[in-house]
């Protein structure tokens, strides 16, 4: 019985460790601006990118390998969806550089103006054998 009880303080204990939970807030975040990302590209930049080949919806194009008859479905390439993920994925890279390099200006600024501590004298003790080595070292030669 102290096995099972050891065991659920341990996973309690495992799961309110601050990593677990920072990931758990990072992937459900990661969720969601997934999905924004996602419908600002399919609502907002593909359409724009339509207009300006002609009004092609990327998401259609595709290649027919073999139409569909009677209850068989068409069998085809769909190439526009690759296009369409292509620039998700570019369009999802360019906001998170973006954004980190929006944080790493913001950390050089904080670390600028922290200001640098004076150099630190180093203590008689660490002079005195400072001197010594030296004195070694010429009596050496």
């Amino acid at each position: 019985m102290k096995e099972t009880k050891g065991f659920f303080a341990e996973f309690r204990e495992f799961i309110s460790r601050g990593s677990v939970v920072d990931l758990a807030v990072g992937v459900i975040i990661g969720g969601a601006f997934t999905a924004i990302v996602t419908s600002l590209v399919n609502d907002i930049v593909m359409p724009a990118i339509g207009i300006l080949f002609g009004g092609i919806d990327f998401t259609s194009l595709r290649y027919v390998i073999t139409p569909a008859s009677g209850d068989v479905a068409e069998a085809a390439i769909y190439y526009g969806r690759f296009i369409q993920n292509i620039i998700n994925f570019l369009l999802i890279a360019l906001v998170i550089f973006t954004i980190i390099r929006i944080i790493n200006k913001f950390r050089r600024k904080k670390e600028e103006s922290i200001p640098e501590t004076a150099a630190v004298e180093p203590s008689e003790e660490a002079v005195l054998l400072r001197e010594i080595r030296d004195l070694i070292s010429r009596n050496e030669k």
